[in-house]
């Protein structure tokens, strides 16, 4: 589905803002992040979810994957990239290495919910989507830098000062486009999944919409 092709929604949700560190806003404009919550648990995926990712993948050829970059999404994620100093051709953007997985393993191959919803809705609009138990987080999704002393759960060390994160109202839950703090990952106790959108510069809200939409409604169908 493109974006803005959900006229016909049964159900919408209500994206919640974030917030993003001044300074860390005035560095990168048009950085944002919002995030909704479903009732749902971890599990294989049924098999209507199955088959969506059956048909993205019958879709998605090499030669679509080498072109999206070029494409306005795909394109501002790996600029953003740049600017944090990451080199995309190296350190993949997210819709990226989903295109480069499917290439190498033939396909996008399932791996259960909600990781699956996510792919769907990564490869149908671009956005960047990350998926936590929302009964561990504590206030809203914020994007800050990390203060000294700070760590990842589950990650050794600190965190080298200045490393862009998602927190919520306590601590980091995981770095900006990278690993998920241990304690905030969705696992068999989860019956609460927040699902979180990363916006960067020139990329259209109504994208970033219609990508939290999609993970909610696969989420809420299963």
């Amino acid at each position: 589905m493109a974006a803005g092709a959900g006229s016909n929604r049964q159900w919408e949700p209500s994206p919640t803002p974030g917030w993003v560190a001044p300074h860390v806003a005035t560095e990168f404009p048009g950085l944002a992040i919002a995030s909704i919550e479903v009732d749902g648990r971890p599990g294989r995926s049924p098999e209507p979810v199955e088959r969506r990712l059956r048909e993205a993948s019958d879709r998605f050829y090499g030669a679509h994957a080498i072109h999206m970059r070029e494409r306005p999404i795909p394109w501002a994620y790996r600029v953003f990239f740049r600017q944090i100093g990451l080199d995309p051709d190296h350190t993949r953007t997210p819709v990226e290495q989903l295109a480069l997985d499917r290439l190498q393993d033939g396909g996008f191959k399932t791996r259960g919910l909600p990781a699956d919803a996510l792919t769907i809705a990564t490869i149908e609009t671009g956005i960047a989507l990350r998926s936590f138990d929302a009964g561990r987080l504590e206030g809203p999704l914020c994007i800050r830098d990390s203060a000294p002393g700070e760590s990842l759960d589950g990650r050794p060390g600190e965190l080298s000062h200045g490393t862009l994160v998602i927190a919520d109202a306590r601590a980091p839950t995981g770095l900006l486009f990278g690993t998920t703090g241990k304690s905030y990952g969705v696992n068999r106790g989860t019956r609460r999944i927040a699902i979180a959108a990363v916006q960067v510069d020139s990329v259209p809200q109504i994208a970033v919409d219609e990508a939290l939409w999609m993970v909610a409604t696969t989420l809420s169908a299963a």
